[in-house]
């Protein structure tokens, strides 16, 4: 296999290319499936993604593929460097480039250095931070930042970003959502979506109408909250699909649950899209369908009309809820709200010096043309010298050159 065709070196970023932590690897079948064995660049041997020996920088990884004695290249993480990698499998189709709502979702929220995988199956992801801890697989998604390689392909996406970037906050809020969410029972070591686990927490009956529920979210201790999400103001959110989740959890709250008052719900909420109806899972569910699923997933309380002054609480993510700590938010919001003052002000002040200027030229052009018309006035017809009637046409001709100049920069050319 052609080196070129695997790998477009050109692409990829120059943080990743000048550290030494790179290997070779090579398709092989292995028990009736491919598989990608990695290989030290130069002799061809096992490599390690924990033995740095077996390593070897850029150019000799590359120049060891573009001879035809492996299929492609791979970087190594290390606990020493800050690089994290999210491998999305089985998400993209080949043919027509289409990536599937979650992985699109991920490479959005990410906003950082994108490839398409060696399959074409599929995308890496690659940026600085910290992988939390927890569980780093789930399904199609995977999270590595030590003792693993990955294959590089230098395919990029072309509406990502060229370079890695830092993206702490956004790793932790997605490894919240698509790994950590529906955790197993410790007890039964059931998955607690599965049809066979059992729930042994009662769901409260709600029987609120759409507007005494409205009215009772609304006078909640994060009444405030409940009401920015439903008239569709996504502030503190990284994207609109977190504010999606946000509102769908507090009214997987407020209706105990319940799929079909939550969507005639969030229907009449200032977020609703038409992304709401569009189909954009394998199963065939809707964003919405499976926004709501995921809301009901993640929400361990509901409210209970039988007791009497209870507080929200749900099981929504820190980074996507501004009910955790008030003060934090009213910190922020304030911050926000005088950095946008200032803003004004400055803008403020460039507009009244713009202002002053246009008056200034304004009245310059009035006096060159109360000069220009007193000159015509007094000139006799006939009476000029030569000399004189070539200054009065230089003077005269600046004078217009001027005008037109003013008008121009004043956006009046024309009138």
């Amino acid at each position: 296999m052609s080196g070129d065709s695997i790998v477009n070196a050109s692409a990829i970023p120059t943080v990743l290319r000048q550290e030494a932590q790179w290997v070779c690897w090579k398709e092989e079948r292995r028990d009736g499936r491919l598989t990608k064995i990695p290989v030290t660049p130069g002799t061809g041997s096992f490599a390690s993604s924990t033995d740095a020996e077996t390593w070897a920088d850029f150019r000799t990884a590359l120049a060891f593929v573009q001879k035809g004695r492996a299929d492609g290249i791979g970087f190594v993480f290390t606990e020493e460097d800050e690089f994290v990698g999210i491998d999305l499998d089985k998400c993209r189709d080949p043919e027509t480039g289409r990536a599937e709502e979650d992985a699109r979702d991920i490479i959005d929220r990410l906003d950082s250095f994108t490839e398409v995988s060696p399959s074409g199956t599929g995308y890496h992801v690659l940026i600085k931070g910290t992988l939390p801890d927890g569980r780093n697989r789930r399904g199609s998604v995977e999270l590595y930042d030590k003792a693993r390689f990955f294959t590089v392909t230098g395919d990029h996406v072309d509406e990502t970003p060229a370079q890695v970037a830092r993206r702490q906050d956004a790793l932790v809020a997605i490894h919240r959502e698509y790994l950590q969410e529906d955790e197993p029972d410790q007890e039964t070591g059931q998955d607690a979506t599965t049809e066979d686990s059992t729930d042994t927490t009662a769901t409260p009956a709600v029987d609120l109408d759409d507007n005494e529920l409205l009215r009772k979210a609304k006078n909640a201790s994060n009444g405030e909250k409940f009401e920015r999400l439903w008239n569709g103001n996504i502030l503190g959110y990284d994207s609109q699909s977190e504010a999606d989740m946000a509102l769908c959890c507090l009214l997987a709250f407020w209706t105990g649950g319940d799929r079909t008052q939550m969507d005639q719900l969030f229907r009449q909420s200032g977020l609703l899209r038409e992304k709401w109806d569009e189909v954009h899972y394998a199963d065939g569910s809707t964003y919405g369908e499976k926004t709501v699923e995921r809301a009901i997933s993640r929400t361990s309380e509901y409210y209970d009309p039988g007791k009497s002054g209870r507080s929200v609480e749900t099981t929504e993510p820190p980074a996507a809820t501004d009910t955790v700590d008030t003060g934090k938010e009213n910190a922020y919001l304030s911050e926000k709200n005088q950095l946008l003052a200032d803003r004004v002000a400055a803008l403020e002040a460039t507009l009244e010096e713009k202002d002053e200027r246009i008056e200034s030229l304004e009245t310059q052009v009035e006096r060159l043309q109360a000069e220009l018309e007193s000159r015509d006035s007094e000139t006799i017809p006939g009476e000029r010298t030569e000399t004189g009637s070539n200054t009065d046409v230089q003077q005269k001709t600046q004078a217009d050159s001027l005008l037109s100049r003013t008008k121009k920069l004043l956006g009046r050319d024309g009138e």
